[in-house]
């Protein structure tokens, strides 16, 4: 731990506030005001999505101004859709606020590299632990974020207008901590045109491949069933307050195990704590089908999240095995589309299912991309062994 992994860290935490109130926000904001139900979750949907387009303007711009240039962009992008957001809760515009949180997946895009940023901020031999360290920093947001949507629930004579506001004040904050942190050049910064690989041959790598299939499944999972608990909840008669405890948990779920997990993985190896991720959640599905009570929401998120820790982090630090420095901006933007792609189908998907087909369905529905991980954990084990053999 560096000055300049601190502040990151922080940064990190703050991306987190924002990320959290608006999985807890988002979804009853828009079960108030969407045509039909169903599009309930189409406001968190926009979010992820508006990550995924963003992906490929993202790297432009990291490439041709540098991480913290970049940074401070997407962050003043989340001042201004907060602010958007915020007008459209109070007049009761569904369509404007699912426009703003579109534009506000720039800013997600932009945070969803801080983990790779903070690699380039210690020695190479403590890029697990430096991944590790930054993603921890969503204790913060696991512990402010539920507070914060709780808490301004009614400042405004508009249910959770008032979160929105806070949320603007979260980013300003982010912003003058970005200010400090001075990051390295980026390999070949300032050009324009693509260097190193295709990146079609750098994706089709059975390495990469699974990285990428670990951080968006891991991802995709934990969105869907994150997404629909508030609404699921409110549904068997749960207070918010109730939703937003769970949540905390959830996150801190995602979050402390971030302190250990750089360490597990240099001990043991990246697959085998995938496949740890893998159990867990498995031991949510479980856990969740077993009742409906609040402690069955809690203990199921709280698993879901540890298990998302371990592939997110696994998967993060497998993907830099397969980049060269010119590479890293290209190879990460193609990573973090494919984590978003996979978001923008389960929030809208979490909508529908939860609305429809209910709780229990949603998580039966896991086990199908729960399922394809295995597989593709498998596939890549049996790769590696295979020279072994030889």
């Amino acid at each position: 731990m560096n000055p300049r992994l601190l502040l990151l860290t922080l940064c990190q935490g703050l991306l987190m506030v924002n990320n959290v109130v608006f999985i807890a926000v988002n979804g009853l904001v828009g079960l108030a005001l969407a045509p039909v139900a169903w599009m309930a979750t189409l406001p968190i949907t926009a979010y992820v999505a508006g990550g995924a387009l963003a992906t490929g303007l993202v790297a432009r711009h990291q490439q041709r101004w540098g991480r913290q240039r970049s940074f401070q962009l997407g962050l003043l992008v989340a001042i201004a859709s907060a602010g958007v957001c915020a007008w459209a809760a109070l007049t009761r515009n569904f369509w404007l606020l699912t426009a703003a949180t579109l534009v506000a997946g720039y800013y997600n895009a932009n945070g969803s590299l801080y983990r790779f940023a903070a690699a380039e901020l210690v020695k190479p031999e403590f890029k697990e632990r430096a991944i590790s360290w930054v993603l921890a920093g969503g204790i913060i947001g696991g512990v402010v974020g539920p507070n914060l949507a709780s808490w301004s629930r009614t400042a405004l004579e508009v249910p959770f207008a008032g979160a929105y506001l806070g949320l603007m004040a979260v980013a300003a904050l982010s912003l003058g901590l970005m200010g400090l942190i001075p990051f390295p050049p980026l390999a070949g910064q300032g050009g324009s045109g693509a260097q190193g690989r295709p990146l079609a041959e750098i994706v089709r790598q059975p390495v990469f491949i699974i990285a990428a299939a670990g951080c968006a499944i891991g991802y995709g999972v934990m969105n869907l069933l994150m997404a629909a608990t508030p609404i699921a909840m409110a549904q068997c008669s749960h207070p918010f307050s109730a939703a937003a405890l769970v949540l905390e948990w959830h996150v801190l779920g995602m979050y402390v195990p971030s302190f250990f997990t750089g360490r597990l993985i240099k001990r043991f190896g990246v697959l085998p704590i995938m496949c740890t991720g893998l159990a867990l959640n498995i031991a949510c599905v479980a856990f969740a089908l077993s009742g409906n009570d609040v402690m069955h929401f809690l203990g199921a998120l709280t698993v879901l999240g540890v298990g998302w820790n371990f592939l997110y982090i696994g998967g993060s630090t497998l993907a830099t095995e397969t980049w060269r420095p010119e590479e890293k901006t290209r190879a990460q933007a193609a990573l973090d589309f494919c984590v978003y792609a996979t978001m923008t189908l389960t929030s809208f998907s979490s909508g529908a299912l939860v609305t429809t087909g209910g709780w229990t369905a949603m998580n039966l529905g896991s086990l199908l991309p729960i399922g394809l991980l295995a597989a593709a954990l498998l596939w890549l084990a049996r790769l590696q062994h295979r020279p072994a053999l030889a």
